[in-house]
């Protein structure tokens, strides 16, 4: 008897969290809720599509001695701005970092999950999951997600860390089947991704400095708000900046607030100079 509880103990031990809820509570996992073709329709509007809360739009590149993260403030539901505050960049260990864009609630949830995910193998195995290992378990929670998104309820998050024995950063793109591609110096996701990847591709150059890759960051979601209603520039009046995150050496560090809103300043004013001049 005892032989068979340690059999069973060892069987049911695993470094995935994801797994173990996945055995013993479906339920909880952000993708195993109800499909919304199952969901009972309303008799006023029978056939209506939920609506829930966007959040967009998320840019990365490389950068000198790591790798960068930006998102805007703005979360929409429709033609309404749900949020002016939400945040969209969240660390998932010491060394990655993890942007989502999509359906906010499910996006949030996969990000809880996945930082826990993280955490329970580091627990574990007594060593940090590797940047591919991370990359990789990521895939597999955004295709776990597939039902949702036939549903119109998508999650496409962006990936970014330090790759310690490599020694630089590195950067990761998802479909909404959870298929990986890792992008090379820089990406953007969201219904701003357009505007954004334009101004990076007239930006971004190799062996940027940190400071440096910050403004680009910040210029990329300016022009992305210029053109996108649903991506929300730096607001001065609300004294709103953008979400950013800088992975290097040292681990995952937040832009602070005050830098950022110098740097928006700048952009601001050269924005200024130009449309009087022209």
């Amino acid at each position: 008897m005892q032989e068979t509880t340690a059999n069973r103990v060892a069987a049911d031990a695993t470094s995935s969290f994801t797994e173990h809820l996945q055995r013993e509570r479906p339920d909880l996992m952000p993708f195993g809720q109800v499909p919304f073709n199952q969901l009972p329709a309303t008799a006023a509007h029978p056939a209506s599509p939920l609506q829930a809360p966007h959040g967009t739009t998320i840019v990365a590149m490389t950068y000198a001695g790591g790798v960068l993260m930006a998102g805007d403030r703005r979360a929409t539901m429709g033609n309404v701005i749900a949020s002016r505050h939400i945040e969209k960049v969240f660390p998932a260990d010491q060394y990655s970092v993890l942007g989502i864009a999509g359906t906010a609630g499910i996006a949030l949830d996969i990000t809880r999950l996945f930082q826990v995910e993280l955490e329970h193998y580091e627990k574990i195995e007594g060593t940090l999951l590797s940047l591919d290992g991370k990359a990789n378990r990521l895939g597999a929670m955004v295709r776990g997600n597939l039902p949702m998104a036939m549903q119109g309820l998508a999650v496409v998050p962006l990936f970014a860390g330090f790759d310690r024995p490599a020694g630089f950063g590195r950067l990761f793109s998802y479909d909404v089947t959870g298929g990986r591609y890792e992008e090379q110096e820089h990406h953007a996701v969201g219904s701003g991704s357009m505007f954004a990847r334009g101004a990076l591709k007239k930006l971004w150059r190799p062996g940027l400095s940190e400071q440096d890759a910050v403004a680009v960051a910040v210029e990329a979601l300016y022009d992305a708000a210029d053109d996108d209603s649903a991506t929300g520039g730096p607001d001065p009046v609300r004294q709103l900046w953008p979400v950013v995150y800088v992975v290097g050496r040292t681990g995952a560090l937040r832009v602070p607030d005050r830098d950022l809103a110098a740097v928006a300043g700048r952009v601001i004013e050269s924005r200024t100079v130009a449309a009087r001049e022209a």
